[in-house]
């Protein structure tokens, strides 16, 4: 029986074979990956959006500050130096001979497939003459001659070949190891022995544990969870956080703490350039002793936020710490947010009194703060002030003027580009037209709710204690979008003041001439006349006709008879009238019937289809949403004192105005591009009756643009759980049947019974 030999690579070929796929999987990867993103493609779409985004700070701190070009450098030739190692790899084995060949005698002997054996013999004498040792041939070579001539002559010899591949029969199977012999020669050993430990022993556990020491500081947002934990305990120590506190909640991050956080930075100067920025916020509360809060860090951190909202000029030594704070602040409070929604979920599972939930105001300030962030605004400034070159000076003439009472961002859009203009005479045609760009650019979102029970035979039937989805489309537009659309409408509406007459005229000539045709046709009408209908004959009372009769004689009584068969022939051409119209009301009322059944019918299959097409479309959007991984990337915001360029999202959620509460968890909508469906899920109430909910879409950018809509859920009560039904009958017609044929042998046995007492 073969047996299994094990051979390292003496040659060193088969080694190239492993280290080409090795660098292959690294290489191939690493340059999808790694490899720099194109510059150019960068400046053009910068240079695409400069006439709205021109003043932003983000977008001149990207032009003063470019991304530094030794980081993509070094990347390239990294990726580039490991591409040639590859390609001289696969050339080198390329170039190696093939060491195990498939045994072939007539490729020994020089002779085509199906050569005859007189062939055979015949190139064997020759070549044995050749090669012969006796004659000064090669030894190996005459070896293999003959063991070739065997095998084409020898039938056993013939047989293994044809079999096993090899004259000789079964041989030891070669596994052959990619590495070269040296490795495991006695004499390198201690080498070998040394690499290894130090790699596996040393640089391995070192990598990894530096790894895990750095990944378990931080959540699966990068938030680091000191952070979360310090939120959690602020938060749940005031429950209703008004904007001051939430500021100084902010503020105490770790992210921004020097020991915690290599990027943040704390300089001598601090000391004296912070205080100065206090006295002139003048609304800081020092006296309060509640670390980390009150912590160096947490103090600049909260004047640096303070000063960007009231748009104070800070030292320059300050701004890169400023933008740095900044940067930081749209993540911080969606973690935040996060927060506030597992404790108010934590009070509603349990039932202790002493767990309160946080308000659903201190939700909404989080999401406020965000908004006052980016835009660098207080909370109860106007949102007029996210436009260029509106200050505070020119505002009161937006917001105070006589004719026109603008207050906010949708006032300005509905109004016509004639009062556009004149209110904002102030500015230059230049400055004009860039405000209306800007303004243009802003997004007008809508929303489409749906309210339904998922999974349920009655999907549109809400019931206590059932489910509820509630499925929003969002369709995102920009307002410049949305002033042509207007545009269009009015330049439809208004048309010249002499078409208008005489399409007025006509108009009212067309109505004048149906109407007096419509008297015309009723006169008509009421001069035909009327049918003459014969009169029924009433029938005289019995001492009339007897008195009638003796005093006519025959001929009375004669003419009486003829009255008598004429008001029979009446009566029963009515009745049979009477019956005909009867069987054509009948038939009429059930053709009535059966196009009812028939309608009813295919207003349930409808309703039928529609509900699964619905809970197709349920199951497609969550496989989608398995599946697809959308961009982040939507829409960049027009922000003018934020230093980084901000993608739009929104946050959705279901609140209850007149209690208070927080219905449905916010939904953090990151990839509206253009529209989106987002399924918001909550238990239904546990009384039956109507109730009045609202629903949010709030912008974590722009201040004033936040959407609200009535949602209107009518509870009923639950089914009552059938005690029987229809699928819960597990009895089978066989089974029946045969109930029913031991019923029969039963009373058989009965009657025979009897008869043999009767007996």
């Amino acid at each position: 029986m073969a047996g299994q030999q094990f051979q390292y690579d003496d040659s060193g070929n088969t080694f190239f074979y492993f280290l080409t796929s090795f660098v292959g999987l690294i290489v191939i990867p690493a340059t999808y990956y790694l490899w720099p993103r194109d510059q150019n493609a960068e400046q053009i779409r910068l240079k695409n959006i400069r006439r709205v985004y021109g003043r932003c700070m983000w977008y001149r701190l990207r032009l003063l500050k470019p991304q530094p070009n030794i980081i993509p450098t070094v990347k390239k030739i990294v990726l580039l130096a490991g591409w040639a190692l590859f390609l001289f790899l696969a050339y080198k084995v390329s170039k190696t001979d093939r060491e195990y060949q498939e045994y072939n005698p007539y490729e020994v002997l020089n002779l085509d497939p199906g050569a005859t054996v007189a062939e055979i013999k015949k190139q064997y004498r020759l070549l044995s003459l050749k090669y012969h040792p006796d004659k000064g041939g090669d030894e190996v070579m005459f070896m293999r001659i003959a063991k070739a001539y065997a095998a084409l002559t020898d039938e056993e010899s013939r047989k293994n070949w044809e079999e096993f591949g090899n004259p000789d029969g079964p041989q030891a199977t070669s596994f052959g190891i990619a590495l070269p012999a040296w490795i495991v020669d006695q004499k390198n050993s201690i080498l070998v022995l040394l690499v290894y430990g130090l790699a596996f022993m040393v640089i391995l556990p070192v990598v990894v544990g530096s790894w895990w020491y750095r990944s378990i500081r931080y959540s699966g947002d990068q938030i680091l969870i000191r952070t979360t934990q310090i939120y959690t305990y602020f938060v749940y120590k005031t429950r209703n956080m008004d904007m001051k506190r939430l500021i100084m909640v902010l503020a105490g991050a770790s992210e921004f703490d020097p020991q915690y956080n290599k990027d943040a930075t704390s300089r001598p100067t601090d000391n004296i350039l912070i205080p100065q920025l206090i006295r002139e916020i003048g609304s800081i509360n020092l006296k309060k002793n509640e670390p980390p809060l009150t912590c160096p860090y947490s103090l600049k951190a909260r004047v640096l936020l303070l000063s960007h909202l009231a748009r104070m000029k800070i030292p320059e030594t300050l701004e890169e710490d400023q933008q740095f704070m900044l940067k930081k602040c749209p993540a911080l409070l969606q973690e935040m947010v996060n927060v506030i929604c597992q404790l108010i979920i934590m009070a509603r599972s349990r039932e202790e009194r002493e767990f309160r939930a946080p308000t659903l105001a201190s939700l909404e300030n989080c999401m406020k703060l965000s908004q006052m962030a980016v835009q660098g605004l207080q909370q109860f400034k106007s949102p007029l002030l996210q436009l260029p070159h509106i200050e505070e000076d020119n505002l009161r003439r937006v917001s105070n003027h006589k004719k026109y009472k603008i207050k906010t961002i949708q006032d300005l859009v509905s109004l016509k580009e004639s009062d556009r203009h004149n209110l904002l005479h102030f500015l230059e045609d230049e400055k004009y037209e860039e405000v209306m760009a800007v303004l243009g650019s802003f997004p007008y979102v809508t929303m489409d709710i749906k309210s339904q029970v998922l999974d349920d035979e009655d999907s549109n039937n809400i019931t206590v204690g059932s489910l509820v989805t509630v499925l929003v489309k969002l369709t995102r537009q920009t307002m410049a979008e949305v002033f042509e659309k207007e545009q269009s409408i009015c330049a439809a509406e208004e048309q010249p003041a002499e078409d208008g007459l005489d399409t007025n005229k006509n108009r009212t000539k067309g109505g004048w001439q149906q109407k007096s045709k419509g008297p015309k046709k009723t006169a008509k009408s009421k001069k035909k006349k009327p049918l003459k209908k014969k009169p029924t004959p009433v029938p005289l009372p019995q001492s009339k006709q007897q008195k009638q009769k003796q005093a006519n004689g025959v001929v009375g009584s004669e003419a009486a008879v003829k009255e008598d068969e004429e008001e029979v022939s009446d009566k029963g051409s009515d009745s049979e009238e009477e019956e005909t119209n009867r069987e054509s009301q009948s038939e009429k009322d059930d053709g009535s019937d059966r196009d009812s059944d028939r309608e009813q019918d295919e207003k349930q299959n409808k309703d039928d289809e529609a509900e699964w097409q619905e809970l197709q479309q349920s199951i497609q959007r969550k496989e989608r949403a398995l599946l697809e991984t959308k961009s982040k990337i939507t829409h960049p915001v027009y922000s003018l004192y934020f230093p980084e360029e901000k993608q739009e999202w929104w946050w959705l959620y279901i609140a209850d105005r007149k209690e208070q509460t927080l219905i449905s968890m916010p939904y953090h909508v990151c990839t509206l591009k253009d529209t989106e469906e987002v399924e918001l899920k909550f238990p239904a109430p546990g009384k039956p009756g109507n109730y009045q909910y609202t629903v949010f879409l709030r912008s974590d950018s722009y201040m004033g643009l936040d959407q609200i809509k009535p949602l209107k859920l009518e509870v009923h009560e639950a089914k009552p759980v059938p005690e029987n039904h229809p699928q819960w009958d597990t009895a089978i017609e066989g089974d029946e049947d045969q109930e029913d044929s031991e019923g029969f042998e039963d009373s058989f046995e009965e009657e025979e019974e009897e008869e043999e007492g009767d007996d």
